[in-house]
């Protein structure tokens, strides 16, 4: 994710992945990061990202939104943003954006929580199918309980909606170990976050895969065992610099694929 690379435009974010060994990028959109793939780039500017990706090999995996759902009076205008983040990940050729359920509005009750979340994302489930990109729901904030996330797929039952599972944040928030996350969202995983981390005074401090409390080889092997055919993004927000952490990250999970 562009996380780590901030201050990198596109073709040098581009030429650091093809160099690392990654298969492919995830914008993270809205954030002031370098690599300029934006709601407002230019029809000619988003041509020219796609052939840009295209021509370095690194595929766009996911443009990373900050849509959230779960504050009624401010949905309207968030599905609007998702529906142009849609047309944005179409146009650069992602197959993929990522929401938030996002943190409750008070006195919003849970179930109603669901429901709202559920209606917001069929509004605009048609149009991410017509335009050939999964809108995947993150398991993160008040949404990191797997079965809450489970529970508006099951509601929404769409082809074009989908889960992004983030594996720290179940284990983090309602202690859900990562088989019990994975059983739960398994049928509707179609791209997944990584990161590890200890969680001190309900703050994360990101560490190396396999310092944390995360148990990223387990995660590799179920996700190999349903066959799992999308991208693993490595989100690390202000941490080292990138030199030290993405080949570092890369290759431990490699390493996991290779062991199972």
């Amino acid at each position: 994710m562009s996380f780590s690379t901030p201050t990198l435009d596109l073709p040098r974010m581009l030429a650091l992945a093809k160099r690392l060994g990654y298969d492919g990028i995830e914008p993270r959109i809205a954030e002031g990061h370098a690599h300029g793939v934006e709601l407002e780039s230019t029809a000619e500017q988003r041509q020219e990202f796609k052939r840009l990706a295209a021509e370095s090999g690194i595929a766009f995996a996911c443009i990373a939104t900050s849509c959230q759902f779960s504050n009624p009076p401010e949905t309207e205008a968030q599905v609007e943003i998702m529906r142009r983040a849609i047309d944005l990940a179409a146009d650069v050729g992602a197959p993929a954006i990522r929401v938030f359920g996002g943190s409750l509005a008070k006195d919003l009750q849970r179930y109603a929580a669901i429901r709202h979340v559920a209606k917001a994302l069929l509004s605009v489930a048609d149009h991410a199918m017509h335009r050939h990109v999964v809108v995947a729901v993150e398991t993160h904030d008040d949404w990191s309980d797997p079965a809450y996330v489970a529970e508006v797929m099951r509601r929404v039952h769409h082809p074009a909606l989908a889960v992004n599972w983030d594996f720290m944040h179940p284990g983090r928030a309602p202690g859900a170990t990562v088989d019990e996350s994975f059983s739960l969202v398994k049928p509707w995983i179609r791209h997944v976050h990584f990161h590890d981390g200890i969680c001190r005074d309900g703050k994360i401090e990101l560490q190396p895969i396999g310092q944390g409390e995360v148990d990223h080889k387990r995660a590799v092997e179920l996700l190999e065992g349903i066959k799992y055919a999308g991208y693993l993004s490595g989100e690390w927000i202000g941490w080292e610099p990138a030199e030290v952490h993405l080949p570092r990250e890369l290759a431990t999970i490699k390493s996991y694929q290779r062991a199972g």
